[in-house]
């Protein structure tokens, strides 16, 4: 008799065990399961780039851009210009004193863009690079600005109302950036700091075209004006 309790105990430890790792080899599936609906759903909220954020970064930069271009002169609308240089492609050119921004095409050609530049006394020249890209951009003042303007913001998180406008690239060993701007009008003029200033619309398809690591060429204020339009300038409004 002993032995049939004995059988009967191992048997039921047996079952429980036999019920528990059956729990947990099922609490292990819908875990998995889990996972794997929680895959789909991010994979078809960012098919590789078509994301929420994305579409909402999409969205407020179709917004911000809206007559932009209305407010600045149709010399300064992007557009595609000769420009014979011996540097290569895909080199930013930035001619101060003009207030134009060139992308190196390549073939003597070049993508024109207007930009505002740093007002008497703030203006630069030299070599750089871009050592950084952000999409709406946080904007914090650089202390030397701060000692200027002591009432400017610590910081201002991004978007339409930020100075940093929808994009900006930072430029190597500098507190100077490509940027774009809530000041459209200010396009063409000599009031910055020292950093450079796009239309909204233009400092998104210039971001698009270029990478870290871009060359950046700052010209002096002496530097003599020679390019002209092309026919087909049309052709990137």
């Amino acid at each position: 008799m002993q032995n049939n309790i004995a059988s009967g105990a191992v048997s039921r430890v047996y079952r429980i065990v036999r019920f528990a790792g059956m729990a947990f080899v099922v609490a292990g599936a819908t875990l998995l399961a889990t996972d794997a609906r929680a895959q789909r759903l991010a994979m078809a909220l960012d098919p590789s780039t078509g994301s929420i954020a994305h579409n909402a970064v999409a969205s407020q930069d179709a917004a911000v851009s809206i007559g932009e271009a209305s407010a600045v002169p149709s010399a300064l609308h992007r557009q595609v210009v000769d420009y014979p240089t011996s540097e290569a492609p895909g080199t930013i050119i930035v001619d101060t004193p003009h207030t134009y921004l060139y992308l190196v095409l390549g073939g003597g050609k070049a993508i024109r863009y207007g930009i505002g530049v740093g007002r008497d006394g703030f203006t630069w020249s030299g070599v750089k690079s871009i050592e950084r890209k952000t999409e709406w951009p946080d904007w914090i003042p650089p202390s030397e600005m701060l000692e200027r303007q002591p009432y400017l913001p610590r910081f201002m998180a991004g978007g339409p109302g930020n100075p940093l406008g929808a994009r900006a690239m930072y430029l190597s060993g500098t507190v100077y950036r490509i940027h774009g701007t809530n000041k459209p009008s200010s396009i063409g003029q000599h009031v910055s700091s020292g950093c450079i200033r796009m239309l909204n619309a233009d400092v998104i398809d210039l971001y698009s075209r270029t990478r870290v690591g871009t060359k950046v060429v700052v010209l002096p204020m002496n530097h003599p004006h020679l390019v002209q339009a092309s026919p087909f300038a049309a052709s990137l409004r």
